[in-house]
């Protein structure tokens, strides 16, 4: 049985209008979802209608889930593929609302494979260490499946993060800096200090996993529980300091291309995908992101040196 750390979330039947999204999902994607996730800005709000509401779709395979062989190509190359879906309201007028969403579809393989470390890159299992509330599963055997591979993406970030970390310290330092570590490898544009506030909101919920990998952990890990609070303890190897030192900078180099690669495939996928970029890079780093029009004649052509320039500026790092 799993023991994931109940995490709260939006419930399809109380907000109809995501039941309604998650219908017209698993017929878009021909019922092939097994699975569906909420993380992000939006679980942690509370307010599905902030902004995009992050989905991970969890299908049995890609060929099940399309019905042309380029998307599934694309999803199996560079997983995960990206999308945008919306379902309005009922009706116009006062308090209607309008339900956006980034859709991300990925194979139950792929997750489990990203959740874990078999997989070098962060890219899933850093996103998933975080709180997640699981909205659908076929049934208990799917649920209890995606369950075991959420506790094994937070397994999986200690181990890798622990050795590159101090001896010694908090659980809120353990955990934002094994987030910030993972944060480096992607273009990120959250501010400083946000993987701090990540861990203070939900920090119960960081404790609780702890617990549960703190004897699988290895790398001399142990807790220490204390009047001012519960600590953890240490004793990595310098030959897995050194190994982690490499490892982390590799994922730097890789993962920070593999989001460009992403962000290109999106343009082609997602409705809107400029928009989005900018939508997402002015959320996060409070500055005005404006398409240039030649970007948007010949993205392919003109967005290396429309990045260049936001990199310069700092939006994203």
């Amino acid at each position: 049985m799993s023991s994931y750390p109940p995490v709260a979330g939006p419930d399809p039947h109380e907000h109809p209008l995501l039941g309604e999204l998650l219908s017209s999902l698993r017929a878009r994607f021909h019922a092939a979802p097994c699975a569906a996730l909420v993380y992000g800005s939006c679980l942690r709000s509370g307010n599905i209608y902030d902004g995009l509401l992050d989905i991970y779709l969890i299908c049995d395979s890609y060929r099940s889930a399309y019905r042309s062989s380029l998307p599934a190509a694309a999803n199996w190359l560079l997983p995960p593929n990206v999308y945008y879906a919306e379902q309005p309201g009922p009706a116009a007028g006062e308090g209607n609302r309008t339900l956006r969403a980034k859709v991300t579809v990925i194979s139950l393989r792929d997750f489990r494979r990203g959740c874990s470390g078999s997989w070098f890159e962060s890219y899933i299992w850093g996103r998933f260490a975080q709180p997640t509330h699981l909205l659908y599963a076929r049934d208990a055997a799917v649920r209890a499946d995606i369950e075991r591979a959420l506790l094994n993406a937070g397994h999986t970030l200690l181990c890798r993060a622990l050795p590159a970390l101090p001896d010694e310290g908090t659980l809120a330092a353990l955990w934002e800096q094994a987030l910030a570590l993972s944060y480096a490898t992607e273009l990120r544009t959250e501010r400083s200090g946000r993987a701090g506030e990540l861990v203070r909101e939900a920090h119960d919920f960081y404790a609780a996993v702890t617990r549960r990998h703190a004897g699988a952990i290895g790398h001399g890990f142990h807790l220490v529980e204390g009047p001012g609070g519960t600590t953890y303890v240490s004793a990595p190897s310098a030959t897995s300091r050194r190994i982690a030192k490499l490892s982390w900078a590799l994922r730097r180099a890789q993962g920070k291309l593999l989001s460009i690669l992403r962000l290109l495939k999106g343009l082609f996928t997602f409705d809107g995908g400029l928009d989005y970029i900018a939508w997402k890079l002015e959320r996060h780093s409070g500055e005005t992101i404006e398409i240039p029009d030649k970007v948007r004649r010949a993205p392919l052509l003109h967005l290396w040196g429309f990045f260049w320039g936001l990199y310069k500026r700092g939006i994203f790092r």
